[in-house]
């Protein structure tokens, strides 16, 4: 498959936000068009730092600059880079680096919409970490910087970018599982989420996960991904949500909830049901997809389909493949092939060839909007304790 028609076929099909505009256009200015990406990383914590060595291993696409706030941080950033790689502390004097094509924002939730909208002013391309960003005049805000911007912009939910995902999502559309009437998912673990923090005034800006002010907590750092997922498969959004969540558990003064449970309504009436505990963490990452004819189970890098009725060892055949033969296992069914590479390299490496293509990303501001907005809904129903329909006002 050519990578345009992978683009056209895989990223564009989305629902709550109007795709009429250039937002999603598949084809970008011309002009933007470059051989050699170079990128500069706005934070540079676990998560930005993390990345940069995956970039590393792809081809023509090159670290230039990393940028954080807090000088151990941008230590870090810079270690995982190349020895020429510039630091900064301010973000926008980055961007006025005529040298740096393209961003990528790791920043804390709450500064995603402002970073990603000074970029893409500054004519950068911008890799926005999930979730796209904080609160509706947030996403509405970088929907419209969007709309009037020649670059492309890519939201880092890299599961959108996974081949055993895309095939997945495939399966299930062709009905592998018959008709959808539940997903159900979870992304536990045990652990207090809580880092090292070496000075006491620098609480908030180490811990900004565990604050209000600066996060959306499990349901943006975790959930989102798995929300996502649900979006894309039912190429629809949620209709409304109700949830509960608490701090049951670490009673350390984090104001974000240390479990969440939120049921989301979809059309045709369908239910997804998404689960994050930090006190225990049996099962951890999964995703099931629930039809009249079987379901799919999914991990982050392994996929199986356990078909309704079936006792059988053995299947004839498999994904089309006559003939071959596959092991049982009686607690997640048969396994789905597909070779992959690490979903987060992918999706970087994705983001890239939007660059050079002028092509769309396949987790795109329609995409990343969509998923944003559910988050916000899924906070709200927790904090208000009400059931929470989605918004009207977003466009």
């Amino acid at each position: 498959m050519k990578r345009r028609d992978f683009v056209l076929k895989g990223g564009l099909a989305t629902a709550g936000i109007a795709t009429s505009t250039n937002v999603v256009a598949n084809i970008l200015n011309s002009k933007n068009t470059l051989d050699k990406v170079t990128i500069g990383v706005i934070g540079t914590g676990n998560r930005g730092s993390g990345l940069i060595p995956l970039i590393n291993e792809i081809k023509n696409f090159d670290v230039v600059a990393c940028c954080d706030t807090l000088p151990f941080r941008l230590e870090k950033g810079l270690s995982n880079a190349a020895k020429k790689t510039k630091g900064y502390s301010d973000y926008r004097k980055l961007l006025n680096n005529p040298d740096i094509d393209a961003v990528l924002i790791s920043t804390p939730f709450n500064t995603h919409s402002k970073i990603a909208i000074d970029a893409l002013d500054a004519g950068k391309h911008v890799y926005c970490e999930k979730t796209m960003a904080k609160g509706l005049d947030g996403i509405q805000n970088l929907i419209n910087k969007t709309k009037i911007s020649n670059t492309v912009f890519q939201t880092g939910h890299q599961y959108h970018s996974s081949r055993l995902y895309t095939h997945v999502v495939n399966l299930l559309k062709e009905g592998k599982v018959g008709k959808i009437t539940s997903f159900e998912c979870q992304w536990n673990r045990n652990g207090n989420w809580r880092r090292p923090v070496p000075k006491p005034e620098l609480e908030r800006a180490i811990n900004w996960r565990m604050y209000k002010e600066f996060s959306g907590g499990l349901v943006a750092e975790l959930c989102s991904h798995q929300i996502d997922f649900v979006n894309w498969v039912l190429d629809a959004t949620p209709k409304k949500v109700m949830g509960i969540g608490g701090i049951d558990y670490w009673k350390d003064g984090r104001e974000t909830y240390d479990n969440v449970n939120l049921l989301y309504d979809y059309p045709k009436g369908v239910k997804a049901k998404f689960t994050c505990l930090t006190s225990n963490a049996k099962g951890g990452y999964q995703i099931k997809v629930k039809g009249d004819k079987g379901t799919i189970i999914m991990g982050t890098r392994n996929a199986w389909f356990y078909p309704e009725g079936v006792k059988n060892k053995k299947l004839g055949t498999v994904d089309g493949v006559a003939g071959a033969t596959v092991t049982f296992d009686k607690n997640k069914g048969y396994p789905i092939k597909m070779e992959h590479l690490n979903p987060s390299k992918q999706a970087l490496q994705d983001f890239r060839d939007s660059i050079t293509l002028n092509s769309s990303p396949i987790s795109n501001i329609t995409t990343g909007a969509n998923t944003a907005i559910a988050v916000q809904m899924g906070l709200e129903a927790m904090y208000t304790e009400s059931i929470v329909k989605w918004p009207s006002k977003i466009s």
